[in-house]
Protein backbone atom coordinates (compact mmCIF):
# COMPACT_ATOMS: atom_id res chain seq x y z
CA UNK A 1 0.00 0.00 0.00
CA UNK A 2 2.13 2.59 -1.36
CA UNK A 3 -0.35 5.63 -2.31
CA UNK A 4 -1.99 7.58 0.30
CA UNK A 5 -5.72 7.88 -0.02
CA UNK A 6 -6.46 3.91 -0.65
CA UNK A 7 -8.73 1.67 0.57
CA UNK A 8 -9.21 -1.91 0.24
CA UNK A 9 -12.06 -4.24 1.47
CA UNK A 10 -12.83 -7.74 1.98
CA UNK A 11 -16.68 -9.27 2.85
CA UNK A 12 -17.80 -12.51 2.94
CA UNK A 13 -15.34 -14.77 3.96
CA UNK A 14 -16.79 -15.27 7.38
CA UNK A 15 -20.90 -13.87 7.33
CA UNK A 16 -21.19 -10.41 9.70
CA UNK A 17 -17.90 -9.56 9.47
CA UNK A 18 -16.08 -6.95 7.06
CA UNK A 19 -12.38 -6.37 6.44
CA UNK A 20 -10.70 -3.18 5.66
CA UNK A 21 -6.85 -2.06 4.69
CA UNK A 22 -6.34 1.41 4.48
CA UNK A 23 -3.66 4.66 4.35
CA UNK A 24 -4.43 8.20 4.40
CA UNK A 25 -3.83 11.89 5.76
CA UNK A 26 -7.86 12.00 5.69
CA UNK A 27 -9.65 14.15 8.38
CA UNK A 28 -12.55 12.10 8.52
CA UNK A 29 -15.56 14.37 10.25
CA UNK A 30 -17.73 13.24 12.55
CA UNK A 31 -19.95 10.04 11.76
CA UNK A 32 -20.98 6.62 13.41
CA UNK A 33 -21.15 3.11 12.11
CA UNK A 34 -24.04 0.50 12.92
CA UNK A 35 -21.36 -2.58 13.60
CA UNK A 36 -18.27 -3.26 16.18
CA UNK A 37 -15.27 -2.06 15.45
CA UNK A 38 -11.51 -3.29 16.16
CA UNK A 39 -8.69 -2.49 14.33
CA UNK A 40 -4.90 -1.62 14.60
CA UNK A 41 -2.67 1.33 13.55
CA UNK A 42 0.13 -0.19 11.78
CA UNK A 43 2.25 3.20 10.82
CA UNK A 44 1.76 6.58 11.84
CA UNK A 45 -0.89 7.97 14.99
CA UNK A 46 -3.91 9.66 14.96
CA UNK A 47 -6.09 11.40 17.52
CA UNK A 48 -10.13 10.81 17.64
CA UNK A 49 -12.95 12.53 19.51
CA UNK A 50 -15.30 9.18 20.64
CA UNK A 51 -18.02 8.40 22.94
CA UNK A 52 -15.51 7.32 25.25
CA UNK A 53 -13.17 10.57 25.34
CA UNK A 54 -10.62 12.11 23.35
CA UNK A 55 -7.53 9.89 22.11
CA UNK A 56 -4.65 8.91 20.32
CA UNK A 57 -3.50 5.78 18.83
CA UNK A 58 0.01 5.21 17.08
CA UNK A 59 1.50 2.38 15.91
CA UNK A 60 1.04 -1.43 17.75
CA UNK A 61 -1.76 0.25 19.01
CA UNK A 62 -5.67 -1.48 18.73
CA UNK A 63 -8.21 0.98 18.14
CA UNK A 64 -12.14 0.05 18.57
CA UNK A 65 -15.68 1.38 18.21
CA UNK A 66 -19.23 0.81 19.32
CA UNK A 67 -22.18 0.72 17.14
CA UNK A 68 -24.27 4.20 17.56
CA UNK A 69 -21.02 5.87 18.49
CA UNK A 70 -20.27 9.20 17.07
CA UNK A 71 -16.36 9.22 16.32
CA UNK A 72 -14.17 11.68 13.94
CA UNK A 73 -10.37 10.86 13.67
CA UNK A 74 -7.00 12.89 12.11
CA UNK A 75 -4.13 12.26 11.58
CA UNK A 76 -0.69 13.35 13.75
CA UNK A 77 1.70 15.09 12.17
CA UNK A 78 2.09 15.10 8.30
CA UNK A 79 2.50 11.85 6.93
CA UNK A 80 -1.30 10.62 7.35
CA UNK A 81 -1.26 6.89 8.76
CA UNK A 82 -1.98 3.40 7.59
CA UNK A 83 -4.66 0.93 9.66
CA UNK A 84 -6.76 -2.27 9.16
CA UNK A 85 -9.96 -2.74 10.63
CA UNK A 86 -12.42 -5.35 11.02
CA UNK A 87 -16.43 -4.39 11.13
CA UNK A 88 -18.31 -7.15 13.36
CA UNK A 89 -22.02 -7.40 12.78
CA UNK A 90 -24.05 -7.09 16.26
CA UNK A 91 -25.32 -10.04 15.72
CA UNK A 92 -22.38 -11.91 15.36
CA UNK A 93 -20.80 -10.55 18.34
CA UNK A 94 -23.69 -11.18 20.58
CA UNK A 95 -23.29 -14.94 19.32
CA UNK A 96 -19.38 -14.42 19.84
CA UNK A 97 -19.47 -12.92 23.37
CA UNK A 98 -22.55 -15.61 24.26
CA UNK A 99 -19.69 -18.04 23.89
CA UNK A 100 -16.99 -16.35 25.20
CA UNK A 101 -19.07 -15.99 28.27
CA UNK A 102 -20.46 -19.75 28.19
CA UNK A 103 -24.04 -19.25 28.32
CA UNK A 104 -24.00 -15.52 30.26
CA UNK A 105 -25.02 -12.16 29.18
CA UNK A 106 -24.07 -11.52 25.50
CA UNK A 107 -24.60 -7.72 25.92
CA UNK A 108 -21.49 -6.04 25.32
CA UNK A 109 -19.96 -3.03 25.55
CA UNK A 110 -16.20 -2.29 24.14
CA UNK A 111 -14.70 0.21 27.25
CA UNK A 112 -11.51 1.17 25.90
CA UNK A 113 -11.14 3.10 22.92
CA UNK A 114 -7.60 2.03 22.49
CA UNK A 115 -5.83 -1.10 23.75
CA UNK A 116 -2.10 -1.06 24.13
CA UNK A 117 -1.25 -4.66 24.42
CA UNK A 118 0.96 -6.73 21.92
CA UNK A 119 -1.37 -10.16 22.23
CA UNK A 120 -3.98 -8.27 21.25
CA UNK A 121 -2.64 -6.69 18.58
CA UNK A 122 -1.13 -9.97 17.52
CA UNK A 123 -4.27 -11.65 18.08
CA UNK A 124 -6.13 -9.08 15.48
CA UNK A 125 -3.41 -9.50 13.44
CA UNK A 126 -4.15 -13.60 13.16
CA UNK A 127 -7.75 -13.02 12.24
CA UNK A 128 -7.57 -10.28 9.72
CA UNK A 129 -4.91 -12.57 7.82
CA UNK A 130 -7.13 -15.66 7.94
CA UNK A 131 -9.77 -12.92 6.39
CA UNK A 132 -7.61 -11.58 3.46
CA UNK A 133 -5.15 -14.18 2.66
CA UNK A 134 -6.15 -17.47 0.42
CA UNK A 135 -8.37 -19.98 2.26
CA UNK A 136 -8.05 -23.05 2.23
CA UNK A 137 -10.95 -25.63 3.52
CA UNK A 138 -10.11 -25.43 7.10
CA UNK A 139 -9.64 -21.78 6.55
CA UNK A 140 -13.28 -21.54 8.29
CA UNK A 141 -12.44 -23.28 11.73
CA UNK A 142 -9.00 -20.98 11.80
CA UNK A 143 -10.91 -17.95 11.31
CA UNK A 144 -13.31 -19.01 13.84
CA UNK A 145 -10.99 -19.44 16.23
CA UNK A 146 -8.90 -16.16 15.72
CA UNK A 147 -12.53 -14.39 16.04
CA UNK A 148 -12.80 -16.05 19.23
CA UNK A 149 -9.41 -15.68 20.84
CA UNK A 150 -9.25 -12.05 19.56
CA UNK A 151 -12.80 -11.42 21.28
CA UNK A 152 -12.12 -13.12 24.21
CA UNK A 153 -8.95 -10.49 24.53
CA UNK A 154 -10.70 -7.64 24.45
CA UNK A 155 -11.35 -6.32 27.85
CA UNK A 156 -14.20 -7.00 29.33
CA UNK A 157 -15.22 -9.84 27.40
CA UNK A 158 -13.58 -13.28 28.48
CA UNK A 159 -15.66 -15.32 31.43
CA UNK A 160 -14.63 -17.25 34.65
CA UNK A 161 -11.82 -19.43 33.63
CA UNK A 162 -13.26 -23.13 33.88
CA UNK A 163 -10.92 -26.64 33.96
CA UNK A 164 -10.21 -28.56 31.06
CA UNK A 165 -13.23 -30.40 30.11
CA UNK A 166 -12.75 -34.31 29.06
CA UNK A 167 -15.00 -33.73 26.06
CA UNK A 168 -12.04 -31.95 24.26
CA UNK A 169 -10.82 -35.59 23.80
CA UNK A 170 -14.16 -36.57 21.71
CA UNK A 171 -13.02 -33.32 19.79
CA UNK A 172 -9.32 -34.84 19.08
CA UNK A 173 -10.73 -38.76 17.82
CA UNK A 174 -13.02 -36.89 15.75
CA UNK A 175 -10.25 -35.23 14.01
CA UNK A 176 -7.56 -38.19 14.48
CA UNK A 177 -10.21 -40.49 12.44
CA UNK A 178 -10.14 -38.42 9.06
CA UNK A 179 -7.64 -35.38 9.26
CA UNK A 180 -8.35 -34.26 5.63
CA UNK A 181 -12.36 -33.87 6.31
CA UNK A 182 -13.89 -30.46 6.56
CA UNK A 183 -14.40 -29.63 10.08
CA UNK A 184 -15.74 -25.96 11.68
CA UNK A 185 -15.88 -25.38 15.32
CA UNK A 186 -19.77 -25.57 15.34
CA UNK A 187 -19.00 -29.08 14.53
CA UNK A 188 -17.04 -29.75 17.11
CA UNK A 189 -18.89 -27.86 19.85
CA UNK A 190 -22.13 -29.79 18.66
CA UNK A 191 -20.38 -33.09 18.79
CA UNK A 192 -19.01 -32.49 22.75
CA UNK A 193 -21.61 -30.19 23.68
CA UNK A 194 -19.16 -27.08 24.40
CA UNK A 195 -19.42 -23.91 23.26
CA UNK A 196 -17.53 -22.65 20.68
CA UNK A 197 -14.84 -20.62 22.66
CA UNK A 198 -14.78 -23.38 25.28
CA UNK A 199 -13.43 -25.93 22.53
CA UNK A 200 -10.97 -22.98 21.48
CA UNK A 201 -9.48 -22.76 25.22
CA UNK A 202 -10.12 -26.50 26.00
CA UNK A 203 -7.79 -27.57 22.87
CA UNK A 204 -5.16 -25.22 23.84
CA UNK A 205 -4.79 -26.60 27.17
CA UNK A 206 -5.24 -30.02 26.28
CA UNK A 207 -2.67 -30.16 23.12
CA UNK A 208 -0.64 -26.65 23.35
CA UNK A 209 -1.92 -26.10 19.89
CA UNK A 210 -5.76 -24.65 18.57
CA UNK A 211 -7.80 -27.06 17.05
CA UNK A 212 -7.13 -25.42 13.39
CA UNK A 213 -2.90 -25.73 14.54
CA UNK A 214 -3.67 -29.90 15.36
CA UNK A 215 -5.88 -30.42 12.21
CA UNK A 216 -2.58 -28.95 10.10
CA UNK A 217 -0.39 -31.17 12.08
CA UNK A 218 -2.75 -34.40 11.62
CA UNK A 219 -2.51 -33.44 7.44
CA UNK A 220 1.26 -32.95 7.76
CA UNK A 221 1.72 -36.29 9.54
CA UNK A 222 -0.23 -37.50 7.15
CA UNK A 223 1.59 -36.48 3.78
CA UNK A 224 4.97 -37.23 5.55
CA UNK A 225 3.64 -40.96 5.57
CA UNK A 226 2.83 -41.13 2.11
CA UNK A 227 6.17 -39.35 1.60
CA UNK A 228 7.97 -41.66 3.04
CA UNK A 229 5.92 -44.39 1.04
CA UNK A 230 7.11 -43.25 -2.23
CA UNK A 231 4.28 -41.14 -2.98
CA UNK A 232 5.12 -38.07 -5.56
CA UNK A 233 5.04 -35.02 -3.38
CA UNK A 234 2.23 -33.23 -5.07
CA UNK A 235 0.31 -36.27 -4.63
CA UNK A 236 1.46 -36.44 -0.78
CA UNK A 237 -0.20 -33.29 -0.95
CA UNK A 238 -3.60 -33.85 -2.31
CA UNK A 239 -3.13 -37.39 0.09
CA UNK A 240 -2.96 -34.92 3.24
CA UNK A 241 -6.01 -32.15 2.42
CA UNK A 242 -3.78 -29.70 1.76
CA UNK A 243 -4.63 -27.38 -1.10
CA UNK A 244 -1.44 -27.27 -2.83
CA UNK A 245 2.26 -28.61 -2.36
CA UNK A 246 3.60 -24.87 -1.16
CA UNK A 247 1.33 -25.30 1.31
CA UNK A 248 2.71 -28.17 2.88
CA UNK A 249 6.21 -27.59 2.21
CA UNK A 250 5.98 -24.53 4.07
CA UNK A 251 4.60 -26.30 7.13
CA UNK A 252 7.05 -29.36 6.59
CA UNK A 253 9.73 -27.00 6.45
CA UNK A 254 8.76 -24.87 9.76
CA UNK A 255 7.89 -28.56 11.75
CA UNK A 256 10.48 -30.50 10.62
CA UNK A 257 13.39 -28.50 9.93
CA UNK A 258 13.78 -29.89 6.04
CA UNK A 259 11.89 -29.65 3.03
CA UNK A 260 9.72 -32.59 1.67
CA UNK A 261 11.89 -33.09 -0.77
CA UNK A 262 15.25 -33.78 1.19
CA UNK A 263 12.73 -36.10 3.53
CA UNK A 264 11.74 -37.75 0.18
CA UNK A 265 15.74 -37.69 -0.79
CA UNK A 266 16.75 -39.09 2.74
CA UNK A 267 14.03 -41.94 2.40
CA UNK A 268 16.17 -43.47 -0.26
CA UNK A 269 19.92 -42.71 0.82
Amino acid sequence: MGRRGQFVAWRGRLPGMDAVMAESSHHFPRHMHDQYGIGLIDRGSQKSASGRGPVEAGAGDVITVNPGEVHDGSPIGDHGRAWRMLYFDPALMREAIGDIREGGSATFEIAEPVVRDSRVAGLFASLFQSLTGDATDVDGLRREEALLMLLAHIPGAAAERSAILPAIGLAREHIDSDPIAPVSLSDLAGMTGLSRFQVVRGFARATGMTAYAYVMQRRLQLSRRHIAGGMALAEAAAAGGFADQSHMTRLFVRSYGISPGAYAAARVS
